[in-house]
């Protein structure tokens, strides 16, 4: 997984050095990557790889592209994010209840999740709550119509944002983040790629493993099984054995197929 550092994000990290930030800057980069982490997991267990984590200003971001990918599973991709957080505020929550003494210690980590799931869980694209909020609308409208719909609310939380810099509280960050909804909303996503089984050929001495599927299991299904401690084959059963493939076979036929196709067919 590569790690890109944005020129600003680094400027932001040794101005918090020299103001004596630096800690807590730390700790909202780790949260931001810890965020990321969860989605790059579940797109793994969905056939699919992040490229990049881009470390930013405003947060990080993982070069994804759901492109094809069904509603149902781009919910649980967007939910990845923001329960990786909320299981971090538990844990704190916890740590606090059993030993009071380690919140100086915590706190921050507890401010800095905190911070991040309520921002992420926000109806505003390309933010995890806006693609829930997609995968939703496409549902009563067209694909296009909800796109447009999301970035008009994106618009509108921006401007909600401005607001309460001029009216309220008086911190760039309002600003700072008002900018990238704007900007964000109206840019292309990146592109996610299928998972490449045969990049590591197997070892000498990989343990094989026999995997047995119906005949109407699906890319998907097979996937799931994947754990790269050993060479997997796929045997499909129904009233006998009907056919058996390799991962590497897997990985070939994946390319000309979708991840919800049959991969007997």
């Amino acid at each position: 997984m590569k790690i890109t550092l944005h020129p600003l994000f680094i400027a932001l990290g040794i101005a918090s050095a020299i103001f004596g930030g630096l800690p807590v800057f730390l700790i909202y980069a780790l949260t931001a990557l810890l965020h990321e982490c969860g989605h790059i997991f579940c797109a793994s267990r969905m056939g699919y790889m992040c490229e990049k984590i881009s470390l930013m200003p405003y947060g990080a971001a993982a070069s994804c592209d759901t492109e094809g990918i069904s509603p149902i599973d781009e919910i649980k991709l967007a939910v990845a994010g923001p329960l990786v957080n909320a299981l971090i505020c538990t844990a704190c929550a916890g740590l606090w209840w059993f030993f009071p003494e380690t919140y100086a210690f915590t706190d921050t980590v507890f401010s800095a999740s905190a911070l991040m799931f309520l921002i992420n869980v926000l109806p505003a694209y390309p933010l995890d709550g806006g693609r829930i909020a997609r995968c939703l609308l496409v549902l009563i409208m067209p694909r296009k119509a909800a796109a447009i719909t999301l970035r008009v609310m994106s618009g509108v939380l921006a401007v909600a944002f401005v607001l309460i810099f001029f009216l309220a509280f008086k911190n760039l960050s309002l600003l700072t983040f008002a900018g990238f909804l704007l900007f964000s909303a109206f840019e292309k996503e990146p592109l996610l790629t299928r998972i490449n089984f045969t990049a590591k050929k197997p070892k000498r001495g990989k343990e094989i493993k026999y995997v047995m599927l119906n005949e109407s299991s699906t890319f998907k299904d097979a996937i799931r099984h994947l754990d790269g401690s050993r060479y997997l084959v796929f045997q499909f059963y129904s009233e006998g054995l009907l056919d058996e493939i390799t991962e590497d076979e897997l990985y070939v036929q994946l390319q000309s197929h979708n991840i919800y196709d049959k991969i007997l067919e």
